[in-house]
């Protein structure tokens, strides 16, 4: 059995433990020694991240080549059509590279925590929900994919990781789970039950919960 950290990382945190700058960093959450992240989130992204002190499991859920699906839910500019849909479903063209195809649908807006600080808004350009789903891992790849079909990401939350999800996880708050390894040639590992950690809330920080979709507003 391994021990994984589930961890919703708030906007604005970074996805190490020091800063020399001082920014806000997974080290003002994450209070277990020796845990890494298993795959990352950007600075101005918020939701799920994995971390593990165990260096197979880390290697099962971040490799590319274990292709883990990664749901994302993405406010985006404009409202999209079914052609940019399409297009996501198809595998957009990056300066790195067509991306493989992806799961992609219009999203009822999330009843989610409000970003702090919130998105910009402007009266003229409507924005829309839209939820993702990729098994790579390219560097701001759900970023670059949604600008590559005219709707910028204006917010960014990963929803889930493979079967781990946010469920009940406020932003800043943590879970851990014990994971079970399976032989070599399964690549998936396996949820063994659960136990609570002790949470750490950020201060002052937005309201705890869910995050469940609302009645759809588009």
């Amino acid at each position: 059995m391994s021990q994984l950290i589930l961890f919703n990382k708030p906007y604005g945190v970074l996805c190490q433990f020091t800063d020399p700058e001082g920014r806000p960093t997974l080290g003002d959450y994450i209070r277990q020694p020796g845990v890494y992240a298993a795959g990352r989130l950007d600075f101005d992204s918020e939701g799920l991240l994995l971390l593990t002190a165990d260096g197979q499991l880390q290697h099962q859920i971040a490799h590319p080549s274990n292709k883990l699906p990664k749901v994302y839910w993405a406010q985006v500019e404009g409202e999209a059509t079914e052609q940019a849909l399409s297009q996501l479903r198809k595998g957009v063209a990056l300066k790195d590279g067509r991306t493989a195809p992806a799961k992609a649908r219009i999203l009822p807006e999330p009843e989610i925590w409000p970003r702090v600080p919130p998105i910009r808004e402007r009266q003229s350009i409507p924005t829309c929900w839209i939820e993702l789903t990729i098994t790579e891992g390219r560097n701001r790849q759900v970023r670059r994919m949604t600008a590559a079909v005219g709707h910028p990401t204006l917010r960014l939350v990963r929803r889930a990781i493979g079967n781990w999800t946010l469920d009940g996880l406020a932003p800043g708050e943590q879970r851990a789970e014990e994971v079970y390894l399976p032989a070599a040639g399964n690549k998936a590992p396996r949820r063994e039950g659960r136990r609570q950690t002790g949470k750490t809330p950020r201060p002052g920080g937005p309201r705890s919960g869910k995050p469940r979709a609302k009645p759809g507003k588009r």
